[in-house]
C-alpha cells in the first residue's frame, strides 16, 4: 500500500497525521466543513418557517397564542430526544449512517407538515421533525471538530455555527414571496423540498470521520481510514491502532468528574437559560414586531434582518475570542442584548425596530454561538464532543420552555416591555453563569 507505515509506527503515523492536521486545510477538509454548515441551516430554515408561518397558520386553523406556542415546543422537544437519545448511537454505528439516517427522518417531518390536516397531526410531525434535527446537530458538530484543523478548530466551528442564521435569512426572503403567492401549506413543503434535495449530495459526499473508524475500527475500517488519509495527505496505516478497552468512550458521567462537574453544571445551567431566550426571540420575533407596531409583511422583514445580524455576531465573537475570555464575552454579549430587547419593546419608528432588531440578533446569537467554543475549551479532547453534545441536549430543555412562556405572556396580553424584561433577565444571568463557567474551566481544565 503505498505510503504504509509499519504496524509498530502505527502511533506516530497518527500523530504525524495530526500534525498536518493542524498546518492546513485541505480539499476533503473543506468539503466536510461545509456540507456540515448547510446541514445547519437547515435548523434555521426550520425554526424560522415557523414563526414566518404561524401568522397564516393560526388564522386558517383559529388556535391562539398559547397553543402556538406548544407547537413550536413540539419540535424543541423533539430536538431534545434526538440530540440526546438517538445522537450517541453515532459513536457506535459511525457518523456518516446516523447523518443519513437524520436527514431522511427530518424530510419525511418536513414534508409531512406540509399535508397535515390537523394540529394534532402536524405536531406530531414536528416532534419528528425535531428528532432528525437534533440528531443531525450533535453529529454534524463531531464531524466539524474531527476533520477541523487542529489549529483552526474555532474557524471551522465558527464556520458551522454561520449556517444556521444563513439558513434563517434564506428562509425569511424566500417566505416573504411565497406565504402569499402560494400560502403556508406550500411554503412547508417547498422547505422539506430542500431537505430532500441536500440528501443524496450527503450520500454521494460525506465521508465517515477517520477518528471513528480508527477507534471504533467496524468491518473495512483500516481500508475506509487510508483513503481518506490519502486524501487528505495524510500517512497510511499498515494496520489500525490497538482498539480501546470497552467503555473507554465518553459517557454523561465523565463531564461530571471531580474536576469538572462544577464546570459542567455551570455550563448546563447557562446553555438552558440561553436557549430559553434565543429560542424564545427567533420564534416570535415577527409577531413581537407586530405588537411593536410593524406591518405583518415588514415584521417578516425583522425577522430576517435579526438572523443577518446573528451572521455577524457569530463572526465578530470568534474574532474577539482570539484576544479575550470566551466566557467574559458571551457576558457582554448578553448585557447588551438585555438593554436592546428593553428598547426594542418600546415604540419605535421602522427604521429604529430594523436597526434594533440586527443589534439583536447580533448581540443574542452572536453570545449564544460562543458557547460551542466555549464548550471545546472546558472539556479535553477525549470527551469534547460528549461535552459540546450535552450542553446543547440540556440546552434544548430551555428552548422547550422559552416558546410556551413567550406565547402565555403574550396570550395574557402583558405590556411587551414585561414580556421582554422576563426573559432579559435570565439572559444576564445566563452570561454571567458562562463567565463563571470559563473561569472554573481554567482551574479545572488542562487539555485544551
Amino acid at each position: 500500500m503505498s505510503g504504509a507505515v509499519p504496524v509498530s509506527d502505527a502511533d506516530e503515523a497518527i500523530a504525524l497525521g495530526e500534525r498536518l492536521r493542524s498546518q492546513r486545510w485541505t480539499g476533503l477538509q473543506i468539503l466536510v466543513v461545509a456540507i456540515c454548515a448547510a446541514i445547519n441551516a437547515l435548523d434555521g430554515m426550520d425554526l424560522l418557517i415557523m414563526s414566518y408561518v404561524a401568522p397564516s397558520m393560526a388564522a386558517d386553523w383559529n388556535i391562539g397564542l398559547a397553543t402556538l406556542g406548544v407547537v413550536f415546543s413540539a419540535g424543541l422537544f423533539g430536538m431534545m430526544v434526538g440530540c440526546v437519545v438517538v445522537a450517541p448511537f453515532a459513536d457506535t454505528w459511525g457518523r456518516r449512517p446516523i447523518v443519513l439516517l437524520a436527514l431522511t427522518v427530518m424530510t419525511i417531518g418536513a414534508l409531512g407538515c406540509g399535508f397535515a390536516p390537523n394540529l394534532v397531526t402536524f405536531s406530531i410531525l414536528r416532534a419528528l421533525t425535531g428528532i432528525g434535527i437534533g440528531t443531525l446537530l450533535a453529529s454534524v458538530a463531531a464531524l466539524v471538530s474531527e476533520y477541523a484543523p487542529a489549529g483552526r478548530r474555532s474557524l471551522a466551528m465558527g464556520i458551522f455555527q454561520a449556517g444556521y442564521p444563513i439558513g434563517a435569512v434564506g428562509t425569511g426572503l424566500v417566505a416573504l414571496y411565497t406565504i402569499p403567492a402560494f400560502g403556508w401549506q406550500a411554503t412547508l413543503i417547498g422547505a422539506g423540498g430542500i431537505s430532500a434535495a441536500l440528501l443524496p449530495a450527503v450520500w454521494a459526499l460525506l465521508p465517515e470521520s477517520v477518528t471513528f473508524l480508527e477507534t471504533r475500527q467496524p468491518a473495512g475500517a483500516l481500508s475506509q481510514g487510508n483513503d481518506l488519509r490519502r486524501r487528505m495527505g495524510w500517512p497510511e496505516l499498515a494496520a489500525l491502532p490497538p482498539l480501546a478497552e470497552k467503555g473507554s468512550l465518553p459517557r454523561p458521567r465523565d463531564l461530571l468528574a471531580p474536576d469538572l462537574w462544577r464546570a459542567t453544571v455551570t455550563l448546563w445551567m447557562a446553555t438552558f437559560l440561553s436557549f430559553a431566550v434565543l429560542y424564545f426571540v427567533t420564534s416570535w420575533i415577527p409577531k413581537l414586531a407586530v405588537e411593536s407596531g410593524l406591518s405583518q409583511s415588514k415584521a417578516l422583514w425583522a425577522g430576517s434582518i435579526f438572523n443577518m445580524g446573528g451572521a455577524i455576531g457569530g463572526l465578530l465573537i470568534g474574532w474577539l475570542a482570539m484576544r479575550n475570555s470566551i466566557g467574559r464575552l458571551i457576558a457582554i454579549f448578553f448585557a447588551i442584548c438585555a438593554v436592546l430587547m428593553m428598547i426594542f419593546a418600546q415604540s419605535l419608528p421602522l427604521t429604529l425596530i430594523l436597526v434594533t432588531a440586527f443589534a439583536l440578533g447580533l448581540t443574542l446569537q452572536g453570545g449564544f454561538t460562543g458557547f460551542y467554543s466555549l464548550s471545546a475549551q472546558l472539556y479535553p479532547a477525549k470527551i469534547r464532543g460528549a461535552g459540546i453534545g450535552w450542553a446543547v441536549g440540556i440546552g434544548r430543555g430551555g428552548a422547550i420552555i422559552g416558546p410556551i412562556a413567550g406565547g402565555a405572556l403574550l396570550a395574557a396580553k402583558q405590556p411587551l416591555w414585561v414580556t421582554f424584561a422576563c426573559f432579559a433577565v435570565p439572559l444576564v444571568l445566563s452570561g454571567v453563569l458562562a463567565a463563571v463557567a470559563a473561569r472554573l474551566g481554567r482551574l479545572s481544565v488542562s487539555d485544551r
